[in-house]
């Protein structure tokens, strides 16, 4: 039985390769790209007295910066995984708010391009790195990817965020050489910058067809949850950490 479900997954993921080698060629995305999640409050009446209300500690940011994956591509934006997961910090985690910074068809490199700004921009307390999948579909050399996974991780843990970095599988027609190193290179990096680790972004899903669009690539919105539960087991963690990090600072000013 376990060597069918190798052969399965293998067979699935062969099929993912070739729709997603089509989607980065034609780009563009219809999900969220660089933006906040969270909805932003209702504006007063015109003419009435602001609402008084009690002083409220900053949000801290939780930045996805990935691909189409992470993007809701083809979806609401409120169906995607990082759309779910911001309503869920409402209740669990009132402190943090999604902002959503992923782009179909980014690379690596497109990402480490990028970083800084986003970085800037969002001051997130914890980033989610969820890039790499378009380099090994196009086999790029691991090395380059795995320097841009690097610095991208290295320049938002010196923003202060903290990272967990999220990896991907590849089909077997790239040869066991490049798939193993390509599976194994993401969790390398993240013992090696001492981050927190998500294996496979897609391992709820990976054996379903059902659980793909069309394309064979981007999962459907009926299985967007279970995303959505499968990264908050390794990011629920993160968001205690930063919130006392973050506790601990107003502290020591």
């Amino acid at each position: 039985m376990a060597q069918q479900g190798v052969t399965v997954l293998n067979a699935a993921l062969l099929a993912l390769s070739v729709a997603l080698l089509s989607a980065c060629s034609a780009g563009g995305t219809t999900g969220p790209s660089e933006g906040d999640v969270a909805s932003a409050p209702n504006a007063s009446a015109p003419g009435s007295a602001p609402a008084m209300t009690a002083p409220t500690a900053p949000m801290h940011n939780v930045l996805v910066f990935g691909d189409s994956l992470s993007a809701a591509y083809n979806l609401a934006a409120e169906q995607g995984w990082v759309a779910l997961l911001d309503a869920r910090m409402q209740a669990e985690a009132p402190g943090f708010r999604m902002v959503n910074a992923s782009i179909s068809g980014e690379t690596s490199a497109g990402g480490a391009a990028r970083i800084d700004a986003a970085l800037a921009q969002h001051r997130p307390a914890v980033v989610v790195l969820a890039l790499g999948a378009n380099d090994g579909l196009r086999g790029l050399p691991l090395e380059e990817t795995r320097a841009n996974l690097v610095a991208m991780t290295r320049a938002a843990k010196a923003s202060g965020a903290h990272v967990l970095v999220v990896g991907i599988r590849l089909p077997p027609n790239y040869g066991p050489d490049y798939t193993d190193a390509f599976f194994a290179m993401f969790g390398d990096i993240a013992r090696t910058e001492g981050t927190a680790h998500l294996p496979f972004l897609l391992e709820p899903i990976a054996l379903e067809d059902s659980a793909f669009q069309p394309d064979r690539l981007h999962p459907t919105a009926e299985v967007q949850p279970r995303l959505a539960e499968h990264v908050w087991e390794t990011l629920a963690p993160l968001l205690q950490s930063s919130s006392g990090q973050s506790a601990a600072s107003s502290v020591s000013r």
